[in-house]
């Protein structure tokens, strides 16, 4: 007959029922983690990848601007070539549909005090370089409301478009705004300003293009 449990048999067996717990918290830990590394690990590329492509274009590789597809929130086209104002009939407007024409991306936003104050420096270059270079704003981490007013405000003579999350903010490698990329033809990037343009700046991006 088998001896009744007694409990110090208890104790010693107690254990037993218990280890499953820890196996489950240390596969729980190890998985977090892994997670947690991968996250870095992808984090650092991606930020290499996007300091890389400022790099290249600071060292005259002239790589190709990458692609965007973002909602136009401004439809002003008074300086732009006329062909291409229906780009913006479906109300978004991609890199590609702008290939073909030297273009000035400058990347803005609403609360940006360095934005406002090189606002009309824009405007001028834009009108002088009418039908010729094409001017177009992406507004970054901003409300849409603000934005709109701001547009209204200092009467932008191009078209802008919105991006609504970090997508195109990180794949230019953006730190900040203002920031200013200057596009041949072809679409690859020949100059970046970051920071506030001023006339003789920005005229010296364009002019390579």
């Amino acid at each position: 007959m088998d001896e009744p449990l007694t409990p110090a048999t208890e104790s010693a067996s107690a254990p037993r029922k218990r280890r499953g717990w820890p196996l489950v918290l240390q596969a729980t830990a190890f998985l977090f983690a892994a997670g947690f590394v991968a996250l870095l690990v992808w984090g650092t590329l991606l930020r290499g990848s996007s300091s890389g492509l400022v790099n290249a274009v600071a060292s005259g590789k002239a790589p190709p601007a990458p692609p965007f597809d973002l909602e136009v929130v401004w439809r002003r086209t008074d300086t732009w070539p006329r062909p291409l104002a229906a780009a913006l009939s479906n109300g978004r407007l991609t890199r590609t549909e702008l290939r073909g024409r030297p273009v000035v991306l400058n990347v803005w936003a609403s609360w940006c005090i360095p934005c406002r104050e090189e606002a009309p420096i824009l405007n001028a270059s834009a009108r002088a370089h009418a039908g010729r270079v094409v001017f177009v704003g992406i507004d970054v981490q901003d409300l849409r409301g603000d934005a709109m007013a701001s547009l209204r405000e200092f009467d932008i003579p191009y078209a802008s478009v919105r991006d609504d999350g970090d997508r195109t903010y990180r794949a230019y490698g953006l730190t900040g705004v203002p920031e200013t990329y200057y596009l041949d033809a072809n679409g690859r990037i020949i100059a970046h300003t970051p920071g506030a343009i001023t006339r003789v700046i920005l005229e010296a991006g364009i002019a390579p293009c």
